[in-house]
């Protein structure tokens, strides 16, 4: 299976060779991606090896990151495999990517009855078990190009456009770059507000007010 003419994928390797057989699986994987979204018409696949023998069972390490029309998506696994990583990373933009369309299936239909909710919480709560059980160390994409750092000290910039939007669509935003909050501008009372992750499948949202 190949990716559609449409779609571009650009793979890179830090301290590592991709050869082409691994090349074209990459390609066979996003070609699911790319139909469960066809807005999706960008994939950056990176692959970064860490030649560290007390990490073996981490040591091969990708990050995928998606682009469309407005929004992204982003997936990053370490295994001890190129392969297993690979299968990881892929299992867990799918799975946002199948959340993301539930929530703006039920957003569009104006209702909401017991049991879809019961059924995205029951999904939910099993990919909170699923990344647990893959608790990954953070490692900061930025750090090698960090010439002197303090302790303290502001070492990263990070701007994104503030077309204000619905909760659900903040909601969404957070899950497809694969967050635990997203900061955006509340369309219902124009105000800078912050959605986050909380226990299990629940959330929360965080709204600035001015001071009367």
């Amino acid at each position: 299976m190949t990716t559609p003419a449409d779609i571009k994928v650009n793979i890179t390797g830090r301290n590592v060779e991709v050869p082409e057989h691994f090349a074209e699986r990459v390609h066979s994987k996003l070609a699911k991606i790319a139909r469960l979204d066809p807005t999706l018409t960008f994939f950056h696949v990176e692959l970064q090896h860490e030649p560290n023998p007390r990490r073996s069972e981490e040591s091969d390490r990708i990050q995928i990151t998606a682009t469309g029309k407005g929004h992204i998506a982003r997936a990053e696994a370490k295994e001890d495999s190129f392969y297993a990583a690979l299968e990881t990373a892929i299992s867990r933009m799918e799975r946002s990517l199948r959340k993301v369309k539930a929530r703006r299936q039920i957003s569009r239909s104006g209702h909401r009855t017991p049991k879809p909710m019961d059924q995205v919480a029951l999904e939910l709560a099993e990919q909170a078990k699923t990344m647990e059980a893959h608790q990954e160390e953070y490692q900061d994409p930025y750090a090698d190009s960090v010439e002197d750092v303090r302790p303290g000290q502001i070492v990263r910039t990070k701007e994104h456009p503030a077309t204000p939007m619905s909760v659900d669509d903040a909601l969404s935003e957070m899950e497809l770059v694969g967050h635990d909050f997203y900061l955006f501008i509340n369309e219902e009372n124009n105000r800078p507000s912050v959605v986050y992750r909380r226990h299990a499948y629940d959330y929360g949202i965080i709204v600035l007010t001015e001071e009367s």
